[in-house]
């Protein structure tokens, strides 16, 4: 009975729930169009960065989680300045493009304010996708990503790499994950044929074996479901949300065989001990088997000073420089250990600066078209 009922109540109940969404928009579109027009007469670096004059004319790069969120409201569901450079081939030096995948409830431009300058100013090529927004719905509903189920975001994301490669002639792309964005391509490389087309997979707050964060809901969820005859969760907009549950159909899939790795991917697993979305971490730590390349990184390993959680992790110079050195082939970053406030992900002294302090010496310091001067040494 209750499976009937759900069969039948529960994608209406989901439609409606959408429904109010979309109206919601439609109720709010003046004030919405009022804000951008304000927003559009600031320059883009005073809407996306923070720090002084002098601060701001040294670098692009500004370390705060939140740094894409500016972007958004200036050019909503655009690009963020130096990602989506089709047509152009990828320097020698890097010849995979790096392509950025957000987590839940991000998007192109609202996760990656700090990545694309930290990226492209290192020399490589940069692409940014929204994926899995809700069907039919308009902006800003439509910046949130992550909101349908995995495999349908895996086939978007799959698209996507097709045209990155087609687009740089490229053989292979290199992918930087963050949260629901590690999945997604994990699992276009084990059941959607991607495997050939990624060579290094960089995953920030890695969630392979899903989280428990929410457990404690479940009880709740399934007493509305005996008592309504309607599972919640397919209620609930974000329909990637029940898959990233621990021990979810999903998860035991994507983990089938020995784990999620493909052989032939190299992958780098960057965690927070204090990730409160992933628990518990070590969910983004699992081992590799004995055809697979894993790298696990806990960012507090040698530095506790470093508060990032769930997505502040995203904004932390110590994660950037592991990022950078997982990506780059030709020279290693220094990892700096600075006091970072969680959140936000920043230096609590300063939320700008160009790559991330003691990795300066080694900055190959792009100027302009494809020059990549040698790294100066200590």
């Amino acid at each position: 009975m209750t499976n009937l009922l759900h069969r039948h109540w529960g994608r209406p109940v989901a439609a409606v729930v959408t429904a109010g969404m979309r109206a919601g928009q439609r109720v709010s579109a003046p004030a919405l169009w009022a804000a951008r027009r304000i927003v559009r007469r600031l320059p883009i670096e005073r809407v996306a960065a923070i720090g002084d004059d002098e601060t701001q004319a040294k670098t692009k790069v500004v370390y705060d989680f939140f740094s894409g969120i500016g972007p958004e409201l200036a050019d909503p569901g655009g690009t963020l300045p130096g990602a989506n450079r089709w047509g152009r081939p990828c320097h020698p030096e890097r010849p995979n493009p790096v392509i950025l995948v957000h987590g839940t409830g991000g998007g192109a431009q609202t996760n990656w304010g700090t990545y694309v300058p930290l990226l492209t100013d290192a020399g490589f090529s940069v692409f940014t996708l929204t994926y899995g927004a809700i069907e039919g719905s308009r902006w800003p509903i439509s910046a949130l990503g992550g909101m349908r189920r995995i495999e349908e975001s895996a086939e978007e994301f799959g698209a996507f790499v097709d045209r990155v490669l087609a687009s740089t002639g490229a053989e292979r792309v290199d992918v930087v994950g963050h949260s629901q964005g590690t999945l997604v391509p994990a699992y276009w490389a084990k059941f959607l044929g991607g495997a050939d087309r990624i060579d290094k997979y960089v995953s920030l707050a890695p969630l392979w074996e899903g989280t428990a964060a929410f457990s404690e809901s479940r009880p709740v969820m399934a007493a509305l479901g005996d008592a309504l005859g309607i599972d919640p969760s397919a209620v609930v907009p974000c329909r990637a949300l029940p898959q990233m549950m621990r021990g979810s159909l999903f998860l035991r899939r994507l983990n089938g065989g020995g784990g999620p790795y493909v052989p032939g991917i190299r992958y780098t697993n960057i965690s927070t001990m204090r990730d409160e979305l992933v628990t518990p971490y070590t969910s983004g730590q699992v081992e590799g088997g004995p055809d697979d390349s894993v790298v696990n990184i806990v960012l507090q390993a040698g530095c506790p000073r470093d508060l990032s959680d769930h997505l502040g992790i995203c904004g932390s110079p110590r994660a950037a420089a592991m990022v950078l050195n997982a990506l780059d082939d030709h020279r290693e970053w220094a990892i700096p250990c600075r006091l970072v406030s969680p959140f936000f992900g920043s230096p609590l002294l300063a939320r700008t600066g160009g790559l991330p302090q003691l990795i300066t010496p080694f900055a190959p310091g792009l100027i302009g078209g494809h020059d990549l001067p040698a790294a100066r040494s200590r």
